[in-house]
């Protein structure tokens, strides 16, 4: 029973995730209609995140997290040659 509990919340997640998702790409392509650059962006978007994840966590959890990023990076995940599914 808790398997199928699992793999419904990991179907929650995924869909979230995928949410969330279009609503960076909707900010994303209004800043760039609006004429700001696309560096500028990131690390604004980048900056939020970071201290959302600090009022949170604290700083040992977005340590965490960008340890993650950074390992999902290496792993070729936000690669643009990647195909997502």
């Amino acid at each position: 029973m808790q398997s199928g509990r699992n793999e419904i919340d990991d179907m929650i997640v995924h869909e979230k995730m995928q949410v969330a998702l279009e609503y960076q790409n909707d900010a994303w392509a209004d800043g760039r209609a609006d004429g700001i650059e696309p560096e500028i962006i990131a690390d604004a978007a980048i900056a939020f995140a970071m201290r959302e994840t600090i009022r949170q966590r604290g700083e040992e959890g977005a340590e965490a997290l960008l340890e993650s990023l950074r390992q999902r990076m290496l792993a070729g995940e936000f690669s643009p040659e990647r195909n997502i599914q």
